[in-house]
């Protein structure tokens, strides 16, 4: 019996041994799935890219490939249809039909916030090496392709002030609001945002507040004035849009990411992009590609050519938009060498054909001569 008492003690025992065992175990696996779960949310926040809107031509393949930022304007080149110095090996991207090309493509960049919930986004990307980069290229390309027609190459940064424009097409919008002034008197007008959209917690006469919904106000009346004119949309040459919002990142360093004026400012710039895209989709007779990057911060300060809205006459200018040198083309190596070497050649050619002529023997090295001497020792 005693015998009995003590194995019955020793397999108790072993029992709750091997019951902490297990507790422990199932401890360090749900803490291992914690921190799985952490790192697979830490992973999906971040800077990020997503596409609002596309043609059916223009396929973007669902995924998490990563895409460095500096590539967005070859990615944005390709999908209008232009060949790009360098390839772009990013399985994002799939090769769509040779001669179909978008009418449109627009690219809004919203710095302050790393990713917007946009639930109708046909797909979306992470973004690496968030570093500056422009549209400069690409809207040289359409320029130097689409002279004569009128295209609309639009780069706007209503937070700097700043708009670029060229084209024949310069004349419809030179109209629109970008200083804080103009767009101050242009939210107190019949029409404006404010009478559309509910502002919540966000102010009329704060600073901030007023940047971001300017920023608005201007997405609103892009659409306006495509509306009203309707042939710029329905031509053969195709549209660029690159409009940079930084109205959320000035709300964020006033009121700070947790703030009420910073959420309903991010729900509303949700709405407004999703309207946006629509419409220019629709207008475009669903041939444009909207793509939205987000961007919590940029890497390096980003440099670029300022030109004023007042100055939009001298923009308007085809021969010489900012007054600068002509930018660079990779054909030019390869003119620069045929023309070269043919030159040399050339000048080769002519300088063995006058030594040749110049060191001649009439008598025996030209058939004329030689018959003309013949018929002479005849005679």
């Amino acid at each position: 019996m005693v015998a009995e008492k003590k194995t019955g003690h020793v397999i108790s025992a072993v029992g709750k041994e091997r019951k902490m065992s297990d507790c422990r175990r199932m401890e360090a696996i749900g803490s291992f799935a914690i921190l799985l779960c952490a790192f697979v949310a830490t992973g999906v926040h971040g800077n990020r890219l997503a596409v609002l809107q596309a043609p059916e031509f223009v396929s973007f393949q669902k995924g998490d490939w990563p895409i460095s930022g500096e590539k967005i304007p070859d990615l944005v080149a390709l999908t209008m249809g232009f060949s790009v110095g360098e390839d772009l090996s990013w399985p994002g991207l799939r090769a769509g039909p040779l001669f179909q090309r978008p009418r449109a493509n627009v690219l809004v960049v919203v710095r302050g916030v790393d990713s917007l919930d946009l639930p109708q986004s046909l797909a979306s990307y992470p973004l690496e090496n968030s570093v500056p980069f422009t549209l400069d290229s690409v809207a040289e390309t359409v320029h130097t392709l689409f002279a004569e027609d009128t295209p609309v190459v639009l780069q706007l940064a209503p937070s700097e002030e700043r708009l670029y424009m060229l084209g024949k097409a310069n004349a419809v919008f030179e109209d629109l609001p970008v200083t804080l002034q103009q767009i101050r008197a242009r939210l107190s007008q019949e029409g404006s945002v404010l009478d559309s959209l509910p502002t919540k917690s966000l102010s009329r006469n704060a600073e901030a507040d007023l940047l971001f919904l300017s920023e608005v106000q201007v997405l609103h009346d892009i659409t306006a004035l495509l509306q009203r004119h309707r042939h710029l949309a329905k031509d053969h040459s195709p549209d660029l849009y690159s409009l940079e919002l930084s109205g959320l990142e000035e709300l964020s360093r006033v009121y700070g990411a947790d703030s009420p004026q910073y959420r309903d400012a991010t729900d509303m710039l949700i709405t407004v992009l999703q309207k946006f895209g629509e419409d220019v989709f629709s207008l475009y007779g669903n041939g444009a590609v909207v793509e939205v990057v987000t961007v919590k911060n940029f890497e390096a300060p980003l440099a670029r050519k300022s030109r004023s809205i007042l100055e939009s006459k001298q923009i308007s200018n085809p021969g010489s938009p900012y007054n600068l040198a002509y930018k660079y083309n990779f054909q030019y190596a390869v003119i620069f060498n045929i023309v070269l070497w043919l030159m040399i050649v050339l000048a080769l050619a002519v300088i063995a054909t006058a030594y040749n002529l110049w060191n001649m023997d009439p008598g025996y090295d030209s058939i004329i001569y030689r018959m003309t001497n013949q018929k002479i020792r005849m005679d």
